[in-house]
């Protein structure tokens, strides 16, 4: 997991990367890593589990990988990066 102020994100073995309100909980923003993605060096890439380190956030942009294979997690094989508006 990790924490910004007012929100704490956090990656699951099914692939979504949530951002939960740190004040009650509840998910304010729900995204599913599992699918294919087409990559600027023209790799195939695809995404999976997220279990492993918490997110990178810096300069407003929150960085995660997505794809881990420990413990029968589903594979995949992207660093994700989101940004907002």
């Amino acid at each position: 997991m990790t924490a910004i102020p007012g929100v704490v994100f956090s990656g699951s073995l099914d692939g979504h990367l949530r951002a939960h309100s740190a004040s009650d909980g509840k998910v304010i923003w729900d995204y599913d890593t599992v699918r294919d993605y087409q990559t600027v060096n023209g790799v195939k890439a695809s995404g999976g589990a997220i279990d492993g380190p918490g997110p990178v956030i810096a300069n407003g942009t929150v960085l995660v990988n997505s794809g881990y294979t420990r413990f029968g997690g589903i594979p995949g094989n992207v660093l994700l990066a989101f940004a907002t508006d």
